[in-house]
C-alpha cells in the first residue's frame, strides 16, 4: 500500500473482476446495435476505459472529453466546465459515457446534457465508482463498477492534484496529504 493511503477500499484484483463483468454486461446490451461508441471523460476514466475497452467483444468507436470538476481539492464543483469536447459524429449512434465517479452528480448532468443536444440514438453512463451519498442532483448510472462510502479516494486513474492516478488500487488519500505545502 502506498505511504499516503489510509487504507485500501478496492484491490486491484477486485477492480479487474469487476471490469471484466462490466464489459460481459455491455457486450450483451448492446449486441444488436453492432457497434458501440465510448466517450472516455478523462484524465479519471482514461485506465478504467482503457480496461473495460478490452473485454467488450463488439466494435468499438473511442473518443474523450475533458472535464474540470475538482480543480486541485478534494470536493467536486457545482459547475463543472467541458474543456475540451468531442470530435467523432455521434448523431444517432449508441454511446456510453464513461466516467470515474459519481459524486454530486455535476459531472454526470453537465456531460450527460451536452451528450443528448448531439442527438445520439442512445446514451448511457458507466462509472467506476458511485458516491451515493453526496448525490447534490438526479444522476443515475446505467453501470456501476463499486458503490463507496463518502471518503476521498485516488488510485486507479482517480487524482489528488494530478498525483497517484497510477495506483493500481484504489485508496483513501490520508487527511494530512491533501494540500500538501510543496504543492501549494
Amino acid at each position: 500500500m502506498h505511504e499516503d493511503l489510509e487504507k485500501i477500499v478496492v484491490t486491484a484484483e477486485q477492480i479487474d473482476t469487476r471490469v471484466r463483468a462490466l464489459a460481459a454486461e455491455i457486450s450483451r446490451d448492446y449486441a444488436e446495435v453492432g457497434e458501440l461508441t465510448i466517450i472516455a471523460i478523462i484524465n479519471g476514466a482514461l485506465m478504467f476505459t482503457a480496461d473495460l475497452m478490452r473485454h467488450i467483444t463488439l466494435p468499438v468507436r473511442l473518443d474523450c472529453m475533458r472535464v474540470s470538476s475538482y480543480r486541485d481539492d478534494t470536493s467536486p464543483v457545482q459547475k463543472p466546465q467541458i474543456i475540451d469536447t468531442l470530435r467523432l459524429d455521434i448523431r444517432d449512434r449508441h454511446v456510453l459515457v464513461i466516467d470515474d465517479i459519481l459524486d454530486t452528480g455535476f459531472t454526470f448532468e453537465r456531460v450527460m446534457r451536452e451528450i443528448r443536444s448531439l442527438r445520439p440514438a442512445t446514451a448511457r453512463f458507466a462509472a467506476l465508482l458511485e458516491k451515493k451519498a453526496r448525490r447534490a442532483v438526479s444522476a443515475r448510472a446505467d453501470y456501476v463498477g463499486f458503490d463507496i462510502p463518502d471518503e476521498f479516494v485516488i488510485g486507479y486513474g482517480l487524482d489528488f492534484a494530478e498525483h497517484y492516478r497510477n495506483l493500481p488500487y484504489i485508496g483513501v488519500l490520508r487527511a494530512d496529504c491533501q494540500n500538501p505545502p510543496e504543492w501549494s
